[in-house]
């Protein structure tokens, strides 16, 4: 999965009331090059967790439109996005080593000053990291589905996730989904079309045909076996008040 290890954990008792985290660790084996691109890049590209809000102005050449990816996983689609629109400002969230050191080594590669990447939860990045009021496009692919109907309340989209980060975008911000499994899709779009502060930019109930996004390698893996792809584009407008 593009980014199968970001999930919403729960805190059951049993789990001695650890801190929500919106990822689980998978285990996954660093290449040479993928080390190699950490040891050499890290300080150039990623930027370290701190409970301190970013200053975008300092953390790229150009100012821009913000896009923030949640679980970039290989970090391939998100590389050619932030090679494709120099105008833009890219940040990635990542846990997966192998991932980030990928995604690293293919922005030295290119040479590529518009992108920059956190190694952490991305929910406290959130929290702590992002002004308000900053972000204009949020984007979640192929997050892990969790199909089993006990483990629905791992999905990372969830009500209280989403509202936790409106704050954080533009009034008329975007937010683009995307999933290959169509029980998380309808699951996605209950979720969004619940929310107030939200409208479906292609009308309501509807998914997004056609999304102008690169295509990831999962993704193509699983429409070569017959799988569909569900698209959802929602932007953020402000709740309406209501009448006297």
């Amino acid at each position: 999965l593009n980014s199968e290890h970001y999930i919403l954990t729960s805190t059951p008792e049993v789990e001695n009331k650890r801190p929500i985290r919106s990822y689980v660790i998978r285990s996954g084996r660093l290449t040479g090059s993928q080390r190699k691109a950490i040891d050499q890049h890290w300080q150039d590209y990623v930027i370290d967790f701190q409970k301190d809000l970013l200053d975008f102005q300092k953390l790229f050449h150009k100012p821009g439109k913000l896009v923030i990816e949640i679980g970039f996983g290989m970090g391939d689609s998100l590389l050619e996005m932030a090679i494709a629109n120099p105008g833009n400002n890219y940040i990635g969230i990542e846990v997966h080593r192998p991932g980030v050191g990928k995604l690293l080594h293919g922005i030295a590669e290119n040479n590529v000053s518009n992108l920059k990447v956190i190694c952490h939860d991305a929910k406290e990045v959130f929290e702590f990291c992002i002004v308000d009021g900053t972000v204009d496009r949020l984007q979640i692919y192929f997050p892990d589905p969790w199909p089993k109907k006990r483990h629905n309340k791992r999905r990372l989209v969830q009500t209280e996730f989403i509202v936790s980060l409106l704050p954080k975008l533009k009034p008329g911000a975007e937010i683009h989904m995307a999933t290959d499994v169509q029980a998380y899709a309808e699951h996605m779009m209950e979720v969004l079309e619940g929310i107030e502060e939200l409208t479906n930019s292609n009308g309501k109930q509807n998914y997004w045909k056609n999304a102008n996004r690169p295509d990831t390698k999962f993704e193509n893996r699983g429409k070569r076996l017959g799988h569909g792809v569900w698209d959802l584009l929602f932007s953020r407008v402000l709740a309406r008040k209501s009448s006297d």
